[in-house]
């Protein structure tokens, strides 16, 4: 996948199998976006079996079977869904139309995993609630930006060792290249997308709340623009927010499509987590002004500084987590409250927004 479009990034694999082959069989519903390569990636990585794919569009069904030749082509998401032998669907659709797909998964009887952001409207994630209470089954989300990211893996492990004592601040940047010409006309429909805050900006959310060990917060404030784009009025080009989470800990988050054309990735992804005893810097994608890749975490505390270079070392524990959660029913990938607040902070900052277009 092309590290200059984050719709198609996706991280090399690897694989750490948790599973025996066909003992974990799942299946792609909705083609969308392109996360759901990297979803299912994840998912085959940690040893779970691909036997479905279903979308509309033949297009898109054709290029996924490239990527993955033995998957089998439904006729229809019902042939899916009535399959005994699935146990869990990943989809990546429209995201305005993920919440819908997942009360269908569920209702088949399935687990559901998302791609972010996993619904747009308080209304839809109530629904989503009331289907988990009710089953007892998965609506498991791919906050990628922490678990499909080796160096916010590596942060996660330090932590849980202490190395920066107790977490009290967490800021994130969510830079992303537009990449406008490749885009379906649903990407500049804010009803559609959300707004840049419930979208990208549910990204950040979690990551405020999982460095924090917070279980909830509050939207100081918020803001969104669409300061360079007239040409899309329904986009928000910029984003960001405060909060304060109910363990007294601070974050701050900033989403926006301006990653210039001469930046050798799709994003300057960075995350600042800062404790009593030292802080981390995350430099996700890239080390801006060289180019020795992705995977880069800064360590200071009071032992010294440390350059960590974690690529291909630290892996992806979360998608053999959730294949044992589903078999198990356990939560230890991600709790279904902690899935859930998240967007919920998200879709609150996104509604409550101060749109600094309309002041310029």
């Amino acid at each position: 996948m092309s590290a200059g479009d984050g719709a198609t990034y996706a991280p090399a694999p690897v694989p750490a199998p948790v599973v025996e082959a066909g003992e974990f069989v799942f299946a792609a519903i909705g083609l969308d976006h392109g996360h759901i390569y990297g979803m299912c990636e994840g998912l085959i990585g940690a040893g779970a079996t691909l036997k479905w794919v279903y979308d509309t569009d033949e297009t898109r069904v054709a290029q996924f079977r490239e990527r993955f030749p033995d998957v089998r082509v439904a006729r229809a998401e019902a042939e899916i869904l009535d399959d005994p032998r699935v146990r869990l669907v990943a989809g990546a659709a429209i995201p305005s139309e993920r919440c819908a797909l997942g009360l269908r998964v569920i209702d088949s009887g399935k687990d559901y995993f998302t791609d972010k952001a996993p619904l747009t409207t308080l209304e839809q994630l109530a629904a989503a609630r009331e289907a988990v209470e009710r089953t007892g089954l998965k609506y498991a989300v791919y906050y990628s930006e922490r678990i499909h990211v080796e160096t916010a893996v590596f942060a996660e492990q330090l932590i849980e060792q202490g190395a920066i004592g107790r977490v009290f601040q967490v800021v994130g940047f969510g830079p992303h290249r537009l990449n406008a010409g490749s885009r379906p006309g649903w990407f500049f429909e804010k009803d559609k997308y959300g707004g840049i805050l419930t979208d990208i900006g549910s990204h950040n959310v979690d990551q405020i709340l999982h460095y924090t060990g917070s279980t909830d917060a509050k939207v100081v404030n918020s803001q969104i623009a669409n300061y360079a784009h007239p040409d899309h009025p329904g986009l928000d080009d910029f984003g960001d927010a405060n909060l304060v989470t109910n363990t007294g800990a601070t974050g701050y988050l900033r989403c926006d499509w301006f990653t210039p054309d001469g930046l050798q990735t799709w994003g300057d992804g960075r995350t600042f987590i800062l404790g009593t005893e030292g802080f981390i810097e995350q430099r996700k994608y890239m080390n801006l002004g060289n180019q020795d890749g992705p995977g880069h975490l800064l360590l200071a505390n009071n032992d010294g500084e440390t350059h960590f270079q974690v690529t291909g070392k630290v892996g992806y524990p979360y998608f053999g987590q959730l294949i044992l959660d589903c078999l198990d029913r356990t939560e230890n990938a991600m709790t279904q409250a902690h899935a859930f607040k998240a967007i919920e902070l998200a879709i609150q900052a996104q509604s409550q927004a101060t749109d600094l277009s309309t002041s310029r």
